[in-house]
């Protein structure tokens, strides 16, 4: 059957422009408002949910105890001590958060040039994975692997007369790795973006008989100025020296996301990441669509710090840009998304049962 829209108006037309806008085309046949006109149609129709299971919630841990601390450039976001980063995890459970995330702020006397703290199986984030899994066994618990948190320069690896080296930096990335897992660890998550570490740390978990400790990779991590407030939060911001671009990856650039996508799943990931979200819709897209592999995005801190901000000052509606955002990540394609929000998110989908 044909589609009726009427007599389309004409340049000829045009100083009768107004009154035929005026008139409604009575035989307009189609009519996509119809599946808008009310919440229960929209919901009807909706193609993309977000729900509680699509969330890991990032948390930043602090020697002390009974200790919270804001990070001045996230607004809403604090550095946890152990024993409240166990609370935060309680709060994730009764959310119905399936995983949370941990990374430390490491003391500077604690930092070196090896980041030889990465090492030790007491340190913050050893401690926080015992302390949580203890309590709350059903959660799951990420842990980056890389160095930075850990380094006296801020970068994720070793360097040699102002070189990130790479082998030898992955020798260490397992150990760590391993460390981990023995702490209780239940992903493995390499953020480092070092050639080669995904199957390095696959055979050493296996070998310990770590074999059903997964692997999300952060496959395709874009040298990015949307880490800032990130990087305040782990304390690395003012030890940075340099710059990240020679290891992680270039933001023009989307084939090569994809190749480092299919070599970290050839290498043995189970979930591959694509990081930061918002400014890389397209990565993720292209990502699922290629490899149809468990497909994750990171709303990174500056991505987050931008939405919270503006909704602190009153420019925008703060609630409906974080979920529009979220929303926007599982259209994309993205299986679940690693976001600060992930609390106020899941406090607003409760209300909508």
């Amino acid at each position: 059957m044909a589609i009726k829209f009427g007599r389309p108006i004409e340049l000829r037309d045009a100083p009768k422009r107004q009154t035929a806008l005026a008139s409604p085309p009575l035989d307009l046949t189609i009519r996509p408002r119809r599946n808008r006109k009310a919440e229960w149609a929209r919901r009807l129709v909706r193609e993309n949910v977000l729900t509680t299971d699509d969330l890991i919630w990032p948390l930043f841990v602090v020697n002390g105890h009974n200790v919270r601390t804001p990070v001045a450039s996230m607004p809403g976001v604090d550095r946890l001590s152990v024993d409240q980063a166990v609370r935060d995890a309680e709060r994730a459970a009764k959310l119905d958060i399936p995983c949370i995330a941990l990374f430390p702020y490491t003391e500077p006397s604690l930092r070196d040039e090896q980041g030889s703290e990465a090492l030790n199986p007491d340190n913050l984030v050893c401690q926080s994975v015992r302390a949580i899994k203890k309590e709350f066994p059903d959660i799951g618990v990420l842990c980056d692997v890389a160095l930075d948190p850990f380094t006296s320069h801020g970068h994720d690896g070793l360097i040699e007369d102002g070189r990130i080296l790479n082998d030898e930096t992955v020798a260490v990335l397992v150990k760590q790795a391993l460390v981990q897992a023995e702490a209780g660890c239940d992903i493995i998550a390499p953020s480092d973006m070092m050639d080669g570490r995904v199957g390095a740390i696959r055979e050493a978990l296996d070998a310990e008989g770590f074999g059903d400790v997964q692997i999300m990779a952060y496959a395709a991590k874009y040298a990015s100025a949307f880490y800032g407030p990130f990087r305040d939060a782990i304390g690395s911001a003012k030890t940075l020296t340099g710059d990240k671009r020679t290891y992680q990856m270039d933001s023009a650039n989307s084939d090569e996301a994809l190749r480092e996508v299919e070599l970290d799943i050839a290498e043995g990931a189970d979930m591959v990441m694509v990081k930061p979200g918002m400014p890389y819709l397209d990565i993720v897209r292209r990502v699922k669509d290629t490899f149809a592999m468990p497909t994750f995005v990171y709303q990174v801190s500056g991505e987050y710090a931008m939405i919270a901000g503006a909704a602190r000052n009153g420019w925008i509606d703060g609630e409906r840009a974080m979920m529009e955002s979220l929303v926007g990540f599982k259209r994309a394609g993205a299986d679940g998304i690693l976001t600060y929000f992930a609390p106020q998110a899941a406090e607003k989908l409760r209300e909508r049962e």
